[in-house]
């Protein structure tokens, strides 16, 4: 399973998110890509506004803050072939 994360240096909220996909991983484990979006003239167009961006699968599930209970929640439906369902409020 691959879980991204759309970011960029000096970023606190970044930080933040990053350290609950980690402590998420350590109990189930992922593929895990952080994606600078400077990289991308298109990734910066899109997200520059809402970093972080989590993704599970390509699909947005969290911007600028993440649950730890919520992302283990929505990975574990997804190892069980569930569709990611939207989150109000946290999705692009």
């Amino acid at each position: 399973m691959r879980v991204d994360i759309y970011s960029k240096p000096s970023c606190s909220l970044c930080e933040k998110a990053l350290a609950v996909v980690e402590e998420v991983r350590a109990r189930l484990p992922f593929e895990l890509y952080i994606t600078d979006i400077r990289q991308s003239p298109e990734l910066f167009e899109t997200w520059r506004y809402d970093i972080p961006v989590v993704l599970i699968e390509g699909e947005p599930v969290f911007k600028h803050r993440v649950d730890a209970e919520v992302l283990e929640a929505r990975l574990r439906g997804v190892m069980n072939g569930t569709p990611i369902a939207k989150t109000v409020g946290q999705d692009g």
